[in-house]
C-alpha cells in the first residue's frame, strides 16, 4: 500500500528538523514502501535536555506531538492539540494553564525565543514540523518563566527527500483556504523548501472572521561531511476581524445569559498582526566526542487592534444598583499599536567523554535575547465620548461610530529587555542502570521603561538535579528537583509604587515512570509532582486609587501556591491498524499562605485550573479501502474564573475520516460532534467565559505530484 501524503511529509520534515535531527551529512533519497509504524509515538527529542536523548533516558516529562497527529486532527492552531498534553489547558488567547499556573509567555520555536505570535494572537501550526512540551521548571536550560512548563514548536525544514503537495480546505462557517509544500534537492549539497497557506473563515461570533497567510521556506547548505547550515523565513499575516475577542456572560452557576455568538465588538473592530522570522542553524562536529549547535534568530512583529471592551451595567431602572436586569452594559474603545523587535543567540557545545569508567554527556553554553517594543494606546470611555452603550439581550450594533470618538491617548510606549546566560549540564552514566543529571544556569536580566525610563535589573543562579534508575531496556524511573526564576516587569515595578518588588520564584519535586510495552509500540508516563511557588505578582486589595497611593502599593507580591498532580500519558502505534494518544492529568492548586481575596471568589482555588483532565484521540486504518477513522474526546471538570464564577465541567468528541486513492489524500474532519455548549475557561464577571466552538466540518483533499 502507498504510504500516505501526510505520512511522507512527517517523515520528511523529521529527517531535515533543525533542532532536532543534527545530521550534518545530506540525507539519501529513498523509496518508501508500505505502511508507516511510526504515527503518533515519536521517541527523540532534544528539548529536556539541549542533547539527543530518547524519551526514556530524560528524566523529566516530555512529550513529542508529531506532524501526523497535527494533520490527523486538521489542527490549524495549537488550542486543537490541548487535548493530547496532559495537565495543560486554555486560559485565555495563546495562555494556558500549564499544572495550574497561568503561562502566557513561556513559548519557544526550535529552541530559541521569539515567538511570532506574541500579544493576543494564538501560535498557527503550518509551519510546525512538531510541537515538544517541557513540564515543571525549565528555567535551568531556558531561562526566566512559570514553573508550569514550556511549549517549543519545531518549525518545518527543507529535506534533501523531494516532496511536493498541494491541500485545498473548506468547512462551514465559509471556510476557504489552500496550502502548498514543496522541498526537494538542488543539488547534492543544497536542500530548498517553499511552503505557502491561504484560509480565510467566519466566526460563530458575532461580527468576527479571520484571514490568514504564511509564505515560509528556507535552504539547507551541507557544508562538508560535518557541518550543516539551515535557513529559513517565515512571514505571517494575520486579519481578525471583529476582535479582540471576549467571552459571553455567565451567571455564577456558569450558565450563558446568552447566546454563544454573542460578542461585544462592533463589525468594523479588528486585530491584526504581521510578522517576518529570519533564523540561521549551523551544526559542526569537531570530532566524534565534541559538537556544536548554534542559532540566530531575527523576529520583527507589529500588531494594530482597535475594539470594543465591556465595562460596567448601566443603571437603566434607575434604582442606584446597576446589574444584569438592566440588559445593557458600557463599553470603551481601545485602540492600540504594540510592535516588537527581537534578536536571540543561541551557542551550545556537547561533549561526550569517559570519566573514571563512566560515560559522561557535558553541555555547556549559552544565550542573550534583546527585545526592543513600542506601544501606543488610545481610548475612549462610555457615552460622554461618543461610545454606545450595548444591550446584550437585543444587540443594538452598528448605532456607535468610532470614527466619530473622543480618543484620549494614554501616552504609552514601549520597553527594552535584555536578557543573557551561561548554563552547564552534566550527565553522568554510573552503569547501564543509573545515571544522574546536574545542572544550572546563570541569567541576567536588565529591563527598561520607555515610558517612565525606569530601570530594573535582576540575576539569578536556576539549578537542576536528577537521578534516573533503569532496571531493564523497558522500564525507567527518575527523581528531579528544579526551580524557576521570572524577573520583575518594569510595568510592574512601577505599579508597585509604595514597595519593592520581589522576583517570583519556584521549585519542583517529580517523581515519574516510563514503560515501554509490546515490544517498543506503546510507550507509557506516569508522574507526580508538586510546585510551590512564592511572590507571586497580585493586585493589593487595600489599594485604593487615588486615595491611598502613597501608603499602600496597587501591586504587592503574594504568599505561598502549591500545586500539587499526576499525570499519565499513553502514545502508541499498535500493530498496523491503531495508533493512540491517550491522558490523564489531576491537579490541586491552592493559596497555602497570603489572602486570596484579590484573585477570585473561592478562598484557594486558582483560576481556570481544572482538577481533572483528560484527552483520547485514536486511529484505526481500514488498510482493505486505503482509508482510516479517528475519534477524540476532551474532558476538563469544573473551574473557576477570574471573579469566581463556577466554569462548567465539558465533554467534547471529534471524528474523522481519511481515504487514499493514488495520489489523493481526502479528509474530513467533524469538530464537537455532538454540538456542546460549553465555555473553554473563565475570564472576568464583565467579560464572561470564552465559549467554546460549535460543530465545525473541515474537508481537505491533498494531492502529491
Amino acid at each position: 500500500m502507498r504510504v500516505s501524503t501526510l505520512t511522507l511529509a512527517t517523515l520528511a520534515g523529521l529527517s531535515a528538523n533543525s533542532f532536532a535531527d543534527q545530521t550534518a551529512e545530506p540525507l539519501e533519497t529513498i523509496q518508501v514502501v508500505g505502511r508507516a509504524q511510526q504515527f503518533y509515538l515519536d521517541s527523540n527529542t532534544r528539548v529536556g535536555t539541549k542533547t539527543d536523548a530518547e524519551l526514556m533516558e530524560i528524566p523529566l516529562s516530555v512529550q513529542v506531538l508529531p506532524r501526523q497527529l497535527i494533520e490527523d486532527q486538521a489542527a490549524r492552531d495549537i488550542t486543537d492539540l490541548y487535548r493530547a498534553i496532559a495537565g495543560v489547558s486554555e486560559f485565555s488567547y495563546s495562555g494556558v494553564t500549564f499544572r495550574g499556573f497561568r503561562d502566557d509567555g513561556n513559548v519557544f520555536y526550535d529552541g530559541v525565543r521569539g515567538d511570532p505570535f506574541s500579544g493576543f494572537s494564538v501560535p498557527q501550526l503550518f509551519n510546525v514540523e512538531r510541537v515538544e512540551i517541557l513540564k515543571g521548571p525549565a528555567a535551568a536550560l531556558y531561562g526566566g518563566g512559570e514553573p508550569g512548563g514550556m511549549i517549543n514548536y519545531i518549525s518545518r525544514q527543507p529535506s534533501f527527500t523531494e516532496s511536493k503537495n498541494l491541500t485545498l480546505s473548506t468547512g462551514n462557517y465559509n471556510l476557504g483556504g489552500a496550502s502548498l509544500n514543496m522541498t526537494g534537492g538542488i543539488n547534492d549539497s543544497v536542500a530548498y523548501r517553499f511552503g505557502a497557506f491561504y484560509e480565510k473563515q467566519d466566526s460563530f461570533r458575532n461580527n468576527a472572521d479571520s484571514e490568514n497567510i504564511e509564505l515560509a521556506g528556507g535552504l539547507h547548505f551541507a557544508l562538508g561531511d560535518n557541518t550543516m547550515l539551515r535557513t529559513t523565513y517565515d512571514y505571517i499575516v494575520q486579519n481578525l476581524g471583529g476582535a479582540r475577542l471576549r467571552g459571553v456572560p455567565v451567571d455564577d452557576n456558569g450558565n450563558f445569559l446568552v447566546s454563544r455568538s454573542y460578542n461585544a465588538n462592533e463589525k468594523s473592530d479588528y486585530q491584526d498582526l504581521e510578522a517576518l522570522v529570519l533564523q540561521a542553524n549551523l551544526t559542526h562536529d569537531f570530532s566524534e566526542q565534541l559538537s556544536f549547535n548554534g542559532t540566530l534568530r531575527y523576529l520583527d512583529n507589529e500588531r494594530n487592534q482597535a475594539y470594543h471592551e465591556s465595562q460596567s451595567w448601566v443603571d437603566v431602572n434607575g434604582d442606584g444598583e446597576a446589574n444584569i436586569d438592566d440588559q445593557t452594559i458600557r463599553r470603551e474603545y481601545r485602540k492600540q499599536y504594540r510592535a516588537n523587535d527581537e534578536i536571540s543567540l543561541t551557542l551550545d557545545f556537547v561533549y561526550d567523554t569517559t570519566l573514571a569508567g563512566m560515560n559522561n554527556t557535558l553541555l555547556f553554553g549559552g544565550d542573550w535575547h534583546t527585545v526592543d517594543t513600542d506601544y501606543d494606546y488610545w481610548r475612549a470611555r462610555y457615552e460622554k465620548d461618543g461610545v454606545k452603550n450595548l444591550n446584550i439581550f437585543t444587540l443594538n450594533y452598528g448605532e456607535t461610530d468610532p470614527s466619530t470618538y473622543n480618543l484620549t491617548n494614554q501616552n504609552r510606549d514601549g520597553m527594552k529587555q535584555e536578557r543573557a546566560s551561561l548554563y552547564l549540564q552534566d550527565t553522568l552514566h554510573f552503569n547501564p542502570q543509573w545515571s544522574v543529571m546536574l545542572g544550572a544556569r546563570f541569567d541576567h536580566f536588565q529591563e527598561k521603561s520607555k515610558e517612565t525610563l525606569s530601570e530594573y535589573t535582576d540575576s539569578d543562579i536556576s539549578p537542576r538535579v536528577a537521578v534516573t534508575y533503569t532496571p531493564t531496556a523497558d522500564a525507567t524511573f527518575y527523581a528531579n528537583y528544579s526551580e524557576s526564576f521570572n524577573p520583575v516587569s518594569s510595568d510592574d515595578y512601577d505599579d508597585a509604587g509604595a514597595q519593592t518588588l520581589a522576583p517570583e520564584t519556584g521549585n519542583q519535586i517529580e517523581l515519574g515512570a516510563k514503560h515501554n510495552w509490546l515490544k517498543g509500540k506503546i510507550m507509557t508516563t506516569l508522574s507526580v509532582y508538586q510546585i510551590d511557588k512564592e511572590n507571586m505578582v497580585a493586585s493589593n486589595p487595600d489599594y485604593i486609587e487615588g486615595e491611598n497611593d502613597d501608603t499602600e502599593a496597587a501591586l504587592i507580591n503574594y504568599g505561598l501556591i502549591e500545586s500539587q498532580g499526576a499525570e499519565f500519558t499513553l502514545v502508541g502505534d499498535i500493530g498496523e491498524n491503531i495508533s493512540v494518544t491517550a491522558n490523564y492529568a489531576y491537579n490541586d492548586t491552592k493559596i497555602v499562605r497570603g489572602d486570596s481575596s484579590n484573585l477570585s471568589g473561592e478562598t484557594d482555588r486558582f483560576a481556570n485550573a481544572p482538577r481533572h483532565q483528560a484527552g483520547l484521540w485514536a486511529r484505526y486504518a481500514l488498510a482493505d479501502i486505503n482509508s482510516a477513522v479517528a475519534l477524540g474526546m476532551d474532558y476538563v471538570s469544573e473551574q473557576v474564573s477570574l471573579s469566581g464564577q463556577t466554569v462548567k465541567p465539558f465533554t467534547v468528541f471529534d471524528a474523522s475520516w481519511t481515504t487514499e486513492w493514488q495520489a489523493v489524500t481526502l479528509s474530513v474532519n467533524v469538530k464537537n460532534l455532538f454540538d456542546k455548549v460549553y465555555a473553554v475557561s473563565g475570564f472576568s464577571e464583565r467579560n464572561g467565559h470564552f465559549p467554546g466552538a460549535p460543530r465545525e466540518v473541515v474537508v481537505q483533499l491533498s494531492y502529491d505530484f
